[in-house]
């Protein structure tokens, strides 16, 4: 199996972008999956995961209200809605999916390449 992300971009602050992670191989419905990033110079943190059994979504503190997770059955497809982006938001951003059902907080499988967000003036 394997994820693919799409949707990344160069976007001005306060813009918004949809990113996409369509899974092949393996059915969203049967895991957790969890979208990441990784800054320049920086650690690759959890962004939001929305779990497999009731759809229930978390987010990290940063994104929180701003971020939006939701899962397309049909599409084999999990998004990524941001909004009110802010330079501190640029990233490379992965998709991946939660085997062992831990809230995307490891044994993470089935990693995209990324899709580089920037956002800048």
């Amino acid at each position: 199996g394997a994820a693919v992300e799409s949707g990344g971009g160069l976007v001005q602050p306060g813009g918004s972008l949809r990113l996409s992670c369509a899974a092949f191989g393996f059915a969203v419905d049967n895991y957790g999956i969890g979208w990441f990033r990784q800054a320049p110079g920086k650690e690759r943190e959890r962004v939001s995961c929305i779990a497999y059994a009731d759809g229930a979504a978390t987010y990290t503190s940063s994104v929180r209200g701003r971020f939006a997770i939701s899962r397309d059955s049909a599409k084999n497809t999990v998004y990524l809605q941001m909004n009110s982006l802010e330079p501190e938001d640029t990233a490379v951003y992965y998709c991946a999916a939660d085997p062992l059902h831990l809230n995307c907080k490891g044994g993470m499988e089935y990693w995209g390449k990324g899709t580089l967000v920037t956002v800048s003036s």
